[in-house]
């Protein structure tokens, strides 16, 4: 072979084939200035520390991708991250639907037929026995649910936890899966401050508002759930945006409630009530044109306690701009 021969240290191949300078990382110098070259870790460069001329950036970080702030096993890189919301919280793998390759071109019937049947045999695998079974069923519920009343995330999650905890007591036998994932999901609401009335989940939910209390409560009382009394406040902002009433409206609801709390008027009484009250009653002092109908379609609230509720509050807050 002729030619010229070449150091392998020197030159090196890139992927389009052309040849480069030997890699500036292995540079102890800085050829500009001849000055020491620092690794910034943080940033994944390497550059002179007299002239700051950058050598090499972008570099690969092989350290842990988590930090740690348990005695748990330590998780190093790869996969996303552990959750509660999935039957084997995340670590198993999912075969998608679409009979399609990696360009979007459709599969042969043979290669559909083999998809099929890998389908088939992942999910009898990543749902052993029946415990995983009822798991995986009620988390499905659960996002089910949240998703169409708009929970977020913590919430979610939380409510895969109280499950999760249900099921390692045995406290679901005899008991159906649909009642026992909306009243964790309820909990779950309430302890992350964004509640819903029971109303809003039966609506939601495959089961009646008598089953989901009762799973409440004797969740509550088995698990010895510390769940604090639910702030009509809370309830403000999904009534608001329900309702589309403006800003200074909902400013105004929130000041005549904590008004009424001031004069321990929220002692003993709905909170979803209250809200949707104080936002009738604010409505009415920016000349909103909201009714006590439309209130009570938009949060489940009856008119007569919105009606008995809203002159209460409004005489509260009166009472306290006057002093």
């Amino acid at each position: 072979m002729t030619g010229t021969s070449v150091d392998a240290t020197d030159q090196r191949t890139t992927r389009n084939g052309k040849r480069n300078a030997a890699p500036e990382r292995e540079r102890s110098e800085c050829p500009e200035c001849t000055g020491r070259i620092a690794d910034d870790e943080e940033r994944g460069e390497r550059a002179c520390v007299d002239c700051g001329l950058v050598l090499d950036a972008d570099g690969i970080d092989y350290g842990p991708e988590w930090r740690r702030f348990d005695d748990g096993d330590d998780r190093r890189r790869v996969g996303a991250p552990v959750t509660a919301r999935k039957h084997d919280k995340g670590l198993s793998t999912t075969i998608g639907w679409q009979d399609e390759d990696a360009y979007g071109n459709r599969i042969s019937g043979r290669k559909r037929r083999r998809l099929q049947r890998l389908r088939t045999w992942n999910e009898r695998f990543t749902s052993k026995n029946a415990g995983e079974r009822n798991l995986k069923q009620a988390l499905g519920e659960i996002e089910r649910m949240a998703s169409a009343l708009g929970l977020p995330d913590p919430c979610r999650e939380t409510a895969g936890v109280i499950y999760r905890r249900a099921l390692d007591e045995e406290l679901l036998p005899g008991r159906s899966i649909e009642a026992m994932a909306t009243a964790c999901l309820y909990a779950a609401a309430r302890q992350q401050g964004t509640p819903r009335t029971l109303v809003a989940f039966a609506s939601v939910s495959r089961v009646e508002k008598l089953p989901v209390q009762r799973a409440y409560r004797y969740l509550s009382s088995e698990l010895g759930l510390k769940i604090e009394p639910a702030d009509p406040i809370h309830y403000l902002p999904q009534y608001a945006s329900e309702l589309g009433v403006g800003d200074e409206t909902e400013r105004l609801a929130r000041k005549i409630l904590e008004a009424a709390k001031d004069r321990d008027l929220h002692s003993g009484r709905s909170p979803a009530g209250l809200a949707a009250a104080a936002i009738y009653g604010a409505g009415r002092l920016t000349d909103e044109g909201l009714t006590q109908e439309r209130i009570g379609e938009e949060t489940g609230v009856s008119g007569v306690t919105v009606r008995n509720r809203y002159r209460e509050l409004l005489d509260a807050y009166g009472a306290t701009r006057d002093r």
